[in-house]
């Protein structure tokens, strides 16, 4: 049996279930009697894997004393599809497939990385086309606009303001209508490719994104109107998920939770990538510490994306949008058929028709892939959530030997427990909303 406090005639060993006190002799009112004085109200409860609050399958495991969580822990593994295994079974461009469902709020930036990486190996980094790095930005920029409108609607939700989350799915949803006019796609897109893009901006895009721009303008204040002076919503935020510098350091937090301590950080200031040194933009910070200063911070970075944007739509000059090297440049010119998107049909004459050789080499960059020079390369940039890096390894062949995320919301969890112990169990569902996890990027 399990009893709270040895009694004199009691052994005890240590179990993975706990302290078990083995009781020999004595007499049972004794060991009741002295269970009763320990008053220990201590119980373990498992949040999730399926609550409505643990942001995807993810399984907290808390011990609360009363209503006050004396031990946080995070349970991770339910959502684990070993996208990181399945590159190496794939060739380098296939690739994009794989990583743009890994958190599938942020499809485009897992792209990116995985991509810049794979540039970096391949030494082809100042030949990507800039209509290519333009557009990267561009789509970016409108991820992080979709990705934090889910964050504040979720989180909105879960705190009981129905209201914003009704607001953040309807902005989202005028988001995801560009990126299906683009790519084909509300999300998984595939549509960053080593060298540049899979194909350049349909007709109308641009003139679609400038309506979007001009509603969100529009929209976004009401956030403000709704949450950020309202003292209900301060109330539940202000001074819950507490993590200050020093804590943030120690367990390698990144993106608005650190930058909520007022510590400026943002790879595409401090390490730019994609000509992001080059756009004209301000990294919000907070002093807060806390799950409001970084809805405050979401709700800034957005409005610093609607003017990068529109600083790419400026920029927007005819070009290409691969690389000229026909060893790397995977074929494309994409329409729409009957059967879905595809290659256009006077795409595929021109293959055929211009020489056997062009046919030849087109069939083998599409079923091999082109080689990759052996090495090692690490290529982060600025997640929604935080730093996203791709540790991309080559050992010369058409096929990665190995490739490693740094996904943030995977660091970004550890800070549960220095968040919410102390805490009460109603706070807890408060700090993982404003950590903002997707457990796809923490599973694959």
């Amino acid at each position: 049996m399990t009893a709270p406090h040895a009694t004199p005639s009691a052994s005890v060993r240590e179990t993975t279930e706990g302290t078990v006190y083995t009781v020999t002799g004595g007499d049972w009112d004794e060991v009741v009697a002295a269970a009763a004085k320990a008053d220990d109200e201590r119980i373990i409860v498992n949040m999730g894997p399926q609550h409505p609050s643990t942001h995807g399958v993810l399984r907290l495991i808390l011990e609360i004393d009363g209503e006050t969580v004396t031990e946080a822990r995070c349970g991770i593994g339910y959502l684990h599809t070993g996208i990181e295994k399945n590159l190496e079974f794939r060739n380098w461009t296939q690739g994009t497939t794989f990583v743009t469902r890994m958190d599938y709020l942020t499809p485009f930036y897992n792209e990116a990385a995985y991509c810049l990486g794979v540039e970096k190996l391949l030494g082809i980094e100042d030949q990507v086309p800039d209509r290519a790095s333009v557009i990267r930005v561009l789509l970016m920029e409108l991820n992080r606009l979709s990705s934090h409108l889910v964050a504040i609607a979720t989180g909105g939700m879960e705190l009981g303001a129905t209201t914003i989350m009704i607001y953040g799915f309807r902005d989202r949803e005028l988001i995801l209508d560009i990126f299906e006019l683009i790519t084909g796609l509300r999300m998984n897109h595939a549509y960053i490719r080593p060298g540049g893009l899979a194909q350049d901006l349909p007709p109308g895009a641009v003139d679609q994104i400038r309506a979007v721009l001009k509603t969100m303008r529009k929209n976004l204040p009401e956030y403000d109107k709704l949450a950020t002076g309202n003292p209900i919503f301060k109330a539940r935020l202000q001074d819950v998920g507490y993590l200050d510098l020093a804590g943030c350091m120690a367990l390698g937090v990144t993106g608005p939770i650190l930058r909520a301590t007022g510590l400026p950080h943002d790879l595409r200031k401090t390490d730019p990538y994609c000509g992001y040194d080059t756009y004209d933009f301000e990294v919000p910070t907070a002093d807060t510490c806390d799950a409001y200063g970084r809805f405050l911070i979401r709700l800034e970075e957005m409005r610093q994306s609607l003017r990068i944007v529109e600083q790419c739509l400026e920029r927007l000059e005819p070009g290409p949008v691969m690389v000229a090297d026909k060893k790397i440049a995977w074929p494309a010119q994409l329409a729409l058929g009957p059967d879905g998107l595809g290659n256009s049909l006077d795409h595929i004459k021109n293959i055929m028709g211009t020489s056997m050789e062009a046919l030849i080499h087109h069939f083998k960059l599409v079923t091999e892939g082109f080689r990759v020079p052996p090495g090692q390369a690490y290529a982060a940039i600025e997640s929604p959530k935080g730093e996203l890096g791709a540790h991309v390894v080559s050992d010369g062949g058409t096929r990665p030997y190995r490739v490693h995320f740094r996904d943030p919301s995977f660091t970004n969890l550890q800070a549960v427990a220095a968040m919410c112990e102390g805490g009460q169990v109603a706070d807890v569902i408060v700090a993982v909303a404003s950590i903002d996890p997707v457990m796809g990027g923490v599973d694959r």
